[in-house]
């Protein structure tokens, strides 16, 4: 064998057996992470058969778990853990690979920015991925995100009292009449003369969590049997031909703008 013809052999061996090793390394780090490659391709699989699988579960375990959860990941994550926690145990994939803790940026109306209540904003996600949103060929997912946001705004929260709350005694309930955490959140600071910071004021918004968490789940126990019924009668782009809320003035007065006729439908 001529000189330049057993180094090309050596330089074949030597990237065969670097891309052997890559392929082992890649096996070890996915085992390590608690996977392996069988069980990944199981969980992408399941992830990809979209709207995922739901049994029913206890409205009062959720919000107990949902409240506790609060203190950990804050109120979105903890209305998903709730729900996800036990169908990792009922049911295992997808619910065993999803991040749930990634979903602590909704905090505080996203990262404190006061929008949408991370509460609501988790049960939409949940009710999204189980009922399955229109996109995908149903509509239950996104009539219950509906009905959870108008619920919200209605309903004088929280309503979910814990076995073991971390603050004694009564929690002021208020009305917030919009889904906003800075407006939920304002208009009980308000009514309890509590400040953002204060212990009655995060045990408020993880009952409300709670609350919302039994509510979701009632709602899907009802799809599961076959009795849900959507109640929300929210529908401003069909009545003003704009995307809103209905009290605009309580906290804007004059400045709303108005949308041109031409944009109503």
């Amino acid at each position: 064998m001529s000189r330049n013809k057993e180094c090309q052999c050596n330089q074949e061996r030597r990237s065969l057996l670097v891309g052997a090793g890559k392929i082992a390394a890649g096996a070890a780090l996915v085992s390590a992470g608690g996977f392996t490659m069988p069980q990944l391709a199981k969980a992408k699989a399941a992830a990809q058969q979209w709207p995922w699988p739901y049994v029913k579960l206890d409205p009062a375990k959720t919000a107990e778990l949902a409240y506790e959860e609060w203190y950990r990941v804050f109120c979105g994550a903890a209305v998903i853990s709730s729900v996800f926690s036990q169908l990792r145990e009922k049911v295992g994939e997808p619910y065993t690979s999803f991040p749930v803790d990634a979903f602590v940026f909704l905090e505080g109306g996203q990262v404190g920015w006061g929008t949408v209540c991370g509460s609501n904003a988790g049960a939409n996600m949940v009710a999204n991925l189980i009922a399955g949103p229109r996109i995908a060929g149903a509509k239950e997912g996104h009539l219950m995100s509906e009905d959870a946001l108008q619920w919200y705004s209605e309903t004088a929260l929280p309503v979910f009292v814990p076995k073991k709350p971390k603050v004694a005694g009564e929690i002021v309930k208020t009305t917030s009449q919009s889904p906003l955490c800075h407006v939920s959140v304002g208009k009980w600071m308000k009514a309890s003369g509590k400040p953002i910071g204060s212990a009655e004021r995060k045990d408020r918004c993880a009952r409300v969590a709670a609350s919302v968490a039994y509510n979701l789940v009632t709602m899907l126990n009802d799809w599961k049997d076959g009795k849900y019924v959507a109640k929300s009668t929210h529908a401003p782009v069909r009545d003003f031909g704009i995307t809103g809320q209905f009290n605009c003035l309580e906290c804007h007065g004059n400045g709303v703008p108005t949308p041109p006729l031409a944009a109503k439908k």
